[in-house]
């Protein structure tokens, strides 16, 4: 563990008599989460990528003077974890003295902390755990879930389960844990499809719609697998079974692709979560590319950015289906104008000591403060490294 002290900034020297806490304490963790089964979807099974064994985890806790904390966290996937905590401890003594009230101007600070390593991707990443626990401790200040904190439009939200529809999942479990789903109160199911063999998706979809009838909403998600073509073809024999979307058909990068794909498709197109700014999703909004847009926060640089990117949705009238990390996402998308989905993986349950209610097809916001959660004594245990600055 690295411990830094730090003096008063130039920023507590600036502040003026409106600033009424700074930030004293700053802790970065880097924790590994190990998944029970390695993971596979279409990128994997074509080469691309290796089977997904771990996540790595990116944690930031504050303080401040008055005795106020907070929480956030970031992830990466296959590659990344260990990057994303080094800049961390960079740019972390940024925030020392610093009113925690001003997150939009701490967010700038950071970014120009690391300018040369731009505004997207992993330093952004890193800057996400950061912003997002700031926004928890505001919450946690005010006393209030952070979903009420910015304004919410409902206190549930519906929710689709995503972790028991992977391509390495035999058809029969992929049905067994369809099921067991929606007997735990999910509302939707999503499978992952973009196999070498098209043919061998649409039996796997034809069995899961069987199963599950007509009226459970069902999506599937190609993981960029296709190239135009078939994305038009697969897209078109999909049809028939009345998905609420299909997610990612093309490379994430590709607005013109997905644009032509939204338009000549009944079933809505969704897209967005490997993005990683807004200005990446803005070039999705402005070519008409998805009907539903899918950011994740600690991904574009945490909540700061998703209220952005929130607001240009909601002037397009897109709808809103945020990318993984269900325990900052569900306040996230309480607070969208629009009926959204939330999307439900229960890999992260160790890390924290409680968790989300989910019933009728919908998860609940909790009346806990903030985000509403606090590390597990496991996830402490899975710390592989960490940093201080500051004083408690």
């Amino acid at each position: 563990m690295v411990t830094t002290s730090h003096t008063a900034t130039h920023a507590a020297q600036q502040a003026g008599e409106a600033t009424l806490d700074r930030v004293s304490w700053i802790r970065v963790s880097s924790v590994v989460l190990p998944l029970a089964t390695p993971i596979s979807d279409a990128k994997v099974l074509t080469g691309r990528q290796k089977a997904m064994t771990e996540v790595a985890f990116l944690f930031v806790e504050l303080a401040t003077e008055e005795g106020h904390e907070g929480i956030g966290f970031s992830y990466s996937k296959r590659a990344g974890g260990p990057g994303q905590f080094a800049h961390a401890q960079e740019i972390a003594p940024t925030l020392l003295g610093e009113d925690p009230s001003d997150i939009a101007k701490i967010w700038t600070k950071l970014v120009w902390a690391g300018a040369s390593v731009g505004r997207s991707g992993l330093s952004t990443q890193a800057i996400a755990a950061f912003d997002i626990a700031l926004w928890d401790l505001k919450a946690k200040r005010a006393g209030l879930p952070l979903a009420k904190l910015l304004g919410a439009h409902r206190d549930t939200v519906r929710c689709y389960n995503t972790s028991g529809g992977f391509l390495h999942t035999p058809t029969e479990q992929l049905l067994e844990n369809a099921t067991a789903s929606l007997a735990s109160g999910i509302g939707g199911i999503k499978i992952k499809v973009g196999q070498p063999d098209g043919k061998e998706d649409l039996r796997r979809l034809t069995a899961v719609r069987e199963h599950l009838g007509d009226d459970v909403p069902l999506m599937v998600d190609a993981n960029q697998q296709w190239d135009r073509p078939t994305a038009q073809r697969m897209g078109r024999a999909f049809e028939e079974f009345g998905l609420v979307w299909i997610e990612e058909p093309l490379d994430a990068y590709d607005a013109a692709g997905h644009a032509a794909l939204a338009a000549s498709l009944d079933t809505s197109v969704a897209t967005g979560e490997m993005l990683a700014s807004v200005a990446e999703h803005w070039e999705l909004i402005r070519h008409n590319a998805a009907d539903i847009i899918q950011p994740d926060a600690p991904r574009i640089g945490g909540i700061t950015q998703f209220l952005k990117l929130a607001t240009l949705a909601e002037q397009h009238h897109l709808q809103l289906a945020p990318h993984f990390a269900m325990e900052i996402h569900l306040h996230l998308a309480a607070a969208y104008p629009q009926e959204p989905w939330v999307e439900h993986f229960d890999w992260l349950e160790p890390l924290f000591n409680e968790r989300l209610e989910i019933r009728d097809g919908r998860m609940r916001v909790s009346a806990r403060p903030g985000l509403g959660i606090t590390l597990s004594e496991q996830a402490r245990a899975w710390t592989g490294a960490k940093a201080e600055f500051g004083a408690r």
